[in-house]
């Protein structure tokens, strides 16, 4: 029997939502919640792999046991998962439903704030002091729904089939101080949404202009783009099936 386990967890603490050696993972820590619970070896497979510092507000796993659910599985759970980490359903689906595989999309936010906040150092990449055009940030973000190939936005050392991916949404908000980008997509490159954010920023803080930032597109090398901004701004926040 499959289950879906629906989960969000705060990115500090982790290398990441896949296991590595010798390093701490979201994965690892729900496996060993899982297969306690359950008394086996259970492996979860989740829907993404987050990087190291990256955040998950709604995030989807599933694993397979011949066993049936008993009492309140997601708070048995959570009383042996940190409290960094929260799992919020478990529910059975098809043997067929893949958390990474079925998925139809997948939808990220990355926030900045634009000053000094000592109580969003966690959660907000903060820019103190420098004006951002956010309407030419904008002009540029529209171009990205135009293109498919994003080897620019990638990182070099990753195995991948393809760079294609099909943006859907790619758009700046600003309330206030709060400045968020919202972008969503068939799949993602690792490292993706960091490397068009901190691109995107340059637009508006008027270091390339919007048809150079189709060039570099185009020119399908990491080293033309901006920098890889911080991971603590961004956040997984949608899946959809």
């Amino acid at each position: 029997m499959r289950y879906f386990i629906e989960l969000s967890y705060n990115g500090k603490n982790y290398h990441g939502w896949q296991i590595q050696p010798d390093v701490i993972s979201v994965q690892e820590k729900l496996n060993k919640a899982v297969s306690t619970i359950y008394q086996e070896k259970i492996e979860v497979v989740g829907a993404g792999r987050t990087d190291t510092g990256v955040h998950a507000s709604q995030m989807f796993a599933h694993f397979d046991t011949e066993r049936t659910l008993e009492g309140d599985v997601p708070y048995k759970l959570n009383s042996l998962l940190p409290h960094d980490i929260v799992v919020y359903k478990v529910f059975p689906v098809t043997d067929e439903k893949h958390a990474r595989f079925t998925a139809i999309s997948r939808s990220y936010e990355y926030k900045i704030w634009l000053g000094s906040n000592p109580f969003l150092l966690d959660f907000s990449w903060q820019i103190p002091n420098h004006p951002i055009n956010v309407d030419h940030m904008n002009e540029a973000a529209k171009l990205l729904l135009n293109y498919t190939d994003f080897q620019t936005f990638s990182k070099v050392k990753t195995d991948v089939y393809t760079y294609n991916c099909d943006i859907t949404e790619a758009v700046w908000k600003q309330n206030g101080q709060e400045l968020i980008f919202y972008i969503s997509a068939n799949r993602f490159l690792r490292n993706m949404v960091r490397a068009i954010v901190g691109t995107l920023i340059d637009v508006g803080m008027g270091k390339i202009s919007i048809v150079k930032f189709s060039e570099i597109i185009e020119s399908k090398n990491r080293s033309n783009a901006g920098l890889s901004v911080p991971a603590k701004g961004l956040f997984l926040t949608n899946i959809k099936y």
